[in-house]
């Protein structure tokens, strides 16, 4: 068996891709990988899909979580949420708490606008010819037996 040393004897190849590898960072600079990176990414997701990640995702996050338990995952989240509140302010979880929650609200009354529609055309009939019917009230205000 061959060992991890070139025919002199004086470096491993490990430690020559090393050295390589230290020697085109200093030459091209950490952004030359960041864009091959890209571009092989890119490469790959064209010629294999977006499954593929989702697959590799998978099975690399089922396999740390065989070798380190599902409590590392925890760990790492607190680890980054604490991050995310150091750099951006603690106000940062409430305002994307609020924009995440009036998105739902709009979601919900789209679909219950929705829901309606499909009823009325179901029944036949249209807001317009029911009596009393009207419009719906501008974004933020409540309409008829509507509570905010």
């Amino acid at each position: 068996m061959q060992q991890d040393k070139d025919n002199k004897g004086s470096m491993t190849v490990a430690e020559a891709g090393r050295k390589g590898g230290e020697t085109v960072r200093n030459e091209r600079g950490r952004e030359f990988y960041e864009t091959i990176g890209r571009k092989g990414g890119a490469t790959v997701k064209a010629e294999r899909g977006r499954s593929f990640y989702e697959e590799i995702g998978r099975k690399g996050g089922e396999t740390v979580k065989a070798e380190r338990g599902a409590k590392f995952y925890e760990e790492i989240g607190k680890k980054g949420g604490d991050r995310v509140k150091a750099t951006r302010g603690p106000n940062f979880y409430e305002e994307i708490g609020r924009k995440g929650g009036q998105k739902v609200k709009k979601l919900i009354e789209e679909g219950k606008r929705a829901a309606r529609a499909a009823m009325e055309k179901q029944e036949g009939t249209s807001p317009a010819e029911e009596p009393g019917a009207s419009a719906s009230p501008p974004s933020g205000e409540p309409g008829p037996g509507r509570t905010e």
